[in-house]
C-alpha cells in the first residue's frame, strides 16, 4: 500500500515502490524542514552528542594505501555502503550535495519502509572524504548520520559512520530495542558491503 504522496507520516509498502512514486514523494519532501532542532544540524561534525539522543561511533578498518583509499571513496559516491540485501537509496546513484534529497528505503518485516533524508554536508579532501545525512519528516528516526573513509598518517583507511538518533514515530518508540537493533545490523552489514568492494577491487 500507499500513502498520499505529500504526507509527512511514515509510508510502507509490500513490494519497492516504482521509480515515478518515489520520484514524486522526493519532490514532495524537496522543500519540507529537517525533522530535528534546528540547532542539532550538523551536529555530527562536534564533539559529543545533542542531549536526548542515543550517539553512535562505528568504524572498521578497509586496508592501506592510497589505492584503498580511492577505492573505498568511489563505493561511497555510488552508495555502495548500503547493504543490498535489504536497503536502497533513491535516486541511484544520488549525487552527494549539499541539498539533496535521498530517499532511504529498508526491507524490514516483509515491508519496505521509505524514509527520507537530506543532505547537510559533504567533505571531500586528499585523504577524507564523506557526507552526512538529516532526517526529514515521515522518517522513523530523528537525527543526522555521517559516512565517511579516512586515511591516516599511516596508511590504514578507516570506513566510519557517526550518527545521533532518536524514534520519531510510535512503531520505533514502542518497539525502540528492535529499532536500535537494526541499526546495529545496519551498520555491520554497511561495513561487509563497503569491505567486499574494495576486496573486489583486488586489493
Amino acid at each position: 500500500m500507499y500513502y498520499p504522496i505529500a504526507t509527512t507520516e511514515m509510508i510502507f509498502s509490500r513490494k519497492i515502490p516504482a521509480p515515478a512514486f518515489l520520484s514524486q514523494y522526493r519532490e514532495a519532501h524537496q522543500k519540507l524542514p529537517f525533522s530535528y532542532e534546528p540547532e542539532h544540524i550538523g551536529a555530527t561534525t562536534r564533539p559529543g552528542s545533542p542531549p536526548g539522543y542515543d550517539h553512535d561511533l562505528n568504524e572498521v578498518k578497509l586496508g592501506r594505501g592510497t589505492a584503498c583509499f580511492e577505492a573505498a571513496r568511489a563505493a561511497m559516491a555510488d552508495w555502495a555502503m548500503f547493504p543490498s540485501g535489504w536497503t536502497r537509496t533513491f535516486p541511484r546513484p544520488a549525487p552527494i550535495e549539499e541539498g539533496e534529497v535521498v530517499l532511504v528505503l529498508f526491507r524490514l518485516f516483509g515491508l519496505w519502509w521509505i524514509n527520507s533524508c537530506r543532505i547537510v554536508y559533504t567533505f571531500e579532501e586528499n585523504h577524507r572524504f564523506g557526507f552526512a545525512y538529516g532526517t526529514l519528516p515521515g522518517h522513523v528516526e530523528k537525527g543526522e548520520e555521517c559516512f565517511r573513509v579516512e586515511m591516516e598518517e599511516d596508511g590504514t583507511v578507516w570506513y566510519r559512520i557517526r550518527a545521533f538518533s532518536r524514534p520519531a514515530v510510535w512503531l520505533t518508540k514502542i518497539g525502540y530495542p528492535v529499532a536500535r537493533h537494526f541499526q546495529r545490523c545496519f551498520v555491520r552489514d554497511s561495513f561487509a558491503a563497503m569491505q567486499a568492494f574494495v576486496q573486489n577491487q583486488g586489493l
